[in-house]
């Protein structure tokens, strides 16, 4: 298998990293971090300020967090991360054979 180039790497690692101004929100307190667990519950607004995610404010329900964050129009975020090439298959391997020549014996 062959190495990727840094470079290519690296671009695709930014391709996939928040831009700055990003927003996104998170539930406030001990509670899981998913989206869809407790929707009333208060959210905090986070924004990416290029190394780190900064508090940006509060939205009372997930509701008003996503008119906040703009979640709504999470595709258009998701077409910027290129689908990896899943057209090429490994070559197979050969079929395994003995080196040293074998012979059952006579059952007689």
């Amino acid at each position: 298998m062959e190495d990727e180039p840094l470079e290519e790497w690296a671009a695709r690692r930014e391709e996939r990293r928040p831009r700055p101004g990003e927003r996104h929100a998170v539930p406030l307190g001990e509670q899981p971090q998913g989206a869809h667990v407790d929707p009333d519950a208060p959210r905090c607004i986070r924004e990416w300020a290029g190394h780190q995610w900064d508090p940006a404010g509060v939205a009372e329900d997930r509701a008003a967090a996503a008119d906040e964050t703009s979640e709504k129009d999470a595709a258009s975020r998701a077409e910027r991360v290129p689908l990896p090439q899943f057209g090429k298959l490994p070559p197979m391997p050969e079929p395994f054979r003995p080196t040293v020549p074998w012979h059952r014996p006579d059952a007689s």
